[in-house]
């Protein structure tokens, strides 16, 4: 697909999934501008998208939770390039932790980052985006509608930020404003992928529970988001799509009961 001359915003888009949908981006042609709290991988993903093949790229450090720099931050990437075609809200945190012994401040945390720094860079973009024609992709997770034991936080933020989606998909879909959900399965190479898979049996074991039978590549999460971001998806707001290889059709399954009874072990042990 050919973005030259498009503006993509990626927010959280210096490490994991997030960088590999910036770095296809830039591989057909887009001008960047990313985001994350870390200036050292902001400046690094800028150096590596340009070298991808960006038309150009800029980059801002700041946090999400911080609406009054989102909206600074989001004002810079305007001026430097105009307005934005293609905005990509991936900025996420997530620990495991039962609710019965999660601190309050901690629940509160990833529902800050996720639930209300989706909301500001939703607010924050809002005036610089293209219209018609802008598209919107938030970053989700199947605990967006999967309950996951040691994930109360996380469902919860998750689900708010499909309902925003979903919201606003009718919300801005009258000024030409397209806005999806992409919600990645078990994705190799990425952060969590270590989380879950430790040790090369423990990667076999999870891709055995993947219908099509291997590990997503980041390069699919960004097939998807291009999709969606182009003509051919002209047509298509307010979606959630899961690129997982069919997996969570089987549900949280042993993955979401193994990490309650970890973390049941883990209580037992301190107690």
């Amino acid at each position: 697909m050919d973005f030259s001359e498009k503006t993509v915003v990626v927010i959280g888009g210096t490490s994991g999934i997030n960088r590999g949908i910036a770095e296809a981006f830039a591989a057909s042609g887009a001008k960047l501008a990313v985001a994350s709290r870390s200036q050292e991988k902001v400046d690094d993903t800028v150096a590596a998208l340009k070298a991808a093949g960006a038309q150009d790229a800029i980059g801002v450090a700041f946090d999400v939770r911080d609406p009054e720099a989102v909206a600074e931050g989001l004002k810079q990437f305007y001026d430097a390039f105009g307005d934005f075609d293609v905005l990509v809200s991936g900025a996420a945190g997530n620990f495991p932790a039962l609710a019965a012994e999660m601190s309050v401040n901690a629940f509160k945390t990833v529902i800050d980052i996720d639930l209300m720094g989706t909301i500001h860079v939703m607010k924050g973009a809002y005036p610089f985006l293209k219209r018609p024609g802008a598209s919107i992709i938030n970053i989700s997770a199947p605990q967006s509608y999967l309950p996951y034991e040691g994930q109360a936080h996380v469902c919860a933020a998750k689900a708010g930020v499909d309902q925003i989606t979903r919201t606003l998909s009718m919300e801005w879909g009258v000024e030409g404003i397209r806005v999806n959900s992409v919600v990645p399965g078990f994705i190799e190479g990425t952060e969590g992928a270590k989380r879950l898979a430790p040790t090369p049996d423990a990667g076999e074991a999870l891709r055995k529970d993947v219908p099509l039978g291997r590990w997503g590549q980041p390069q699919d999460v960004a097939n998807a988001c291009m999709f969606l971001s182009s003509d051919l998806a002209s047509y298509i707001s307010g979606t959630v799509l899961a690129v997982d290889g069919a997996l969570y059709q089987r549900g949280s399954g042993k993955f979401g009961q193994m990490m309650g009874q970890m973390l049941r072990a883990q209580a037992k042990a301190r107690s």
